[in-house]
């Protein structure tokens, strides 16, 4: 045991240490000027130029080039149409793109449909007032499983093709940094937007008070809202599948009151009329998956590296279904034919797991061919 005074000479010194280091750091950061000396390094012009690839809402950035909806068309259904559908309308995962404007909208600048209670959805094109941002993202997010790897030229052709969906331009338009400021007097919500919101000071911020002198009064607080009914099971399936019934524009989709209400929340991203048979909780997965000894955590490993690196993780999981089918599910169906699975990682798949695509996925060819062994193999975690 040691003594209190004991203890406070040891706390003393120990404090007297910690104020010598960082008295010794303040005089190194003084003497240098750095803020963190010893630490990192100024970034090269071209890394920089590698990030700086945002566009202002004046099209400054934006780089020259240009795209016709025809090419673009192509480029979408390669490239684009397994998220986002054929014609913008999207699929049960994505919100919708294209919809819900019309062409007064295009001539007033605001729309109508957003000012609508009853409207069931609101697409990009419906919100977007401008058209810089819709380019920027495709530029520097799309397509999902390969973001930035899309030329100029593609993504104006993407753009104008979008566009056209939604009316704002012709069929045979071609957009370009040239007339792209055009086509921005156009957007359907153009002048949908304000500033006189009182989240920030300053000229041009539509004039009011700023809102950050709320006062709260902690009396007469709102009661907590209870749900006054709910859906029991036996009355789920009295009107049958509601999600196969509510299909307005989108993925806004209903509950499936086929199943019970804990079935239904398992199967969440399937088709509402390709519902099949998941394993539940009570089910283990080692029932469709013979039981096997592990794999080698460096096999196992190397494999789960290139699933993260690839994105693959966000559609699929070990052993539940998420956007796309499960491992287990995958290996249980296909197992043995790691060629046949190879080849559908790399030209895509759709409808043997429901309405949602897999887009075709760039991954080399020496990755590919160790996920699809391991998918044969059984999928072993």
């Amino acid at each position: 045991m040691f003594s209190s005074r004991s203890h406070k000479s040891e706390l003393t010194k120990t404090a007297l240490t910690l104020a010598l280091g960082l008295g010794l750091a303040a005089s190194a950061v003084a003497q240098s000027g750095e803020r963190f000396p010893g630490i990192g390094r100024a970034a090269t012009p071209k890394e920089v130029a590698a990030w700086d690839i945002d566009v202002r809402p004046d099209f400054k950035g934006l780089p020259a080039g240009s795209g016709s909806v025809n090419k673009g068309q192509d480029v979408w259904e390669s490239r684009c149409s397994s998220c986002h559908g054929v014609f913008g309308e999207s699929n049960e995962v994505f919100s919708p793109l294209v919809g819900g404007t019309s062409a007064e909208d295009v001539k007033a600048g605001v729309v109508a449909n957003l000012k609508r209670a009853d409207y069931p959805s609101r697409t990009t094109l419906m919100k977007l007032p401008t058209l810089s941002t819709l380019w920027d993202y495709i530029n520097r997010a799309m397509p999902w499983n390969a973001p930035k790897s899309l030329t100029a030229d593609e993504v104006y052709a993407v753009t104008a093709y979008m566009l056209n969906l939604g009316g704002i331009v012709a069929a045979d338009f071609t957009l370009s940094d040239k007339n792209i400021a055009e086509v921005q007097q156009r957007m359907p919500n153009r002048k949908g937007t304000t500033t006189s919101h009182a989240m920030w000071p300053g000229k041009g911020m539509g004039g009011v008070a700023v809102d950050t002198k709320a006062q709260a009064c902690m009396k007469d607080c709102a009661v907590e809202a209870k749900v006054g009914s709910i859906l029991p099971d036996f009355a789920r399936n009295a009107h049958g599948d509601l999600s196969g019934q509510n299909r307005l524009i989108g993925h806004q989709r209903g509950a499936d009151t086929s199943k019970p209400e804990r079935v239904a929340a398992m199967q969440l991203g399937t088709s509402a009329n390709a519902r099949t048979s998941l394993p539940t909780a009570e089910k283990s997965s080692a029932a469709t998956v013979p039981a096997a000894a592990p794999a080698a955590l460096s096999g196992a490993g190397a494999t789960r590296a290139a699933l993260q690196k690839n994105g693959c993780v966000g559609c699929h999981s070990q052993d539940r279904r998420t956007i796309g089918p499960s491992w287990v599910e995958i290996a249980g169906k296909h197992g043995g034919r790691a060629e046949y699975l190879s080849n559908k990682i790399k030209t895509g798949s759709a409808g043997a797991w429901g309405p949602i695509p897999m887009p075709p996925q760039t991954l080399a060819d020496a990755e590919r061919l160790k996920i699809a062994e391991w998918l044969a193999g059984g999928a072993k975690p």
